[in-house]
């Protein structure tokens, strides 16, 4: 039973994010929005879904804690990941010259 729900919410997943992708390109596009933008944009509210998911659910659910904790985990994590990819980048810019 768990491997098809898995197996079902794998085909949402797909499903969902070519729905919007496509719904974002078309209303992008009738406001005249460059796809970088877009593109960014998508990646941006892709990237945030699930913990915005799990705030809400463990608010919800009366434990405040965890999603206070997650908004700040992720933010540490994302801020430190970003610096370490851009310092490993500049390094390899600088020493490739």
């Amino acid at each position: 039973m768990t491997a098809l729900l898995f197996a079902l919410g794998l085909v949402m997943l797909v499903f969902g994010a070519q729905l919007l992708i496509r719904g974002a390109s078309k209303l992008a596009l009738s406001f005249g929005i460059s796809p970088l933008v877009l593109g960014l944009t998508i990646v941006a509210f892709g990237t945030s879904a699930p913990e915005l998911a799990v705030s809400v659910r463990s608010t919800w659910g009366g434990q405040v804690d965890i999603a206070l904790g997650n908004v700040v985990g992720s933010n540490i994590f994302n801020v430190l990941f970003i610096l370490g990819v851009s310092a490993i980048i500049a390094r390899w810019w600088w020493h490739r010259s």
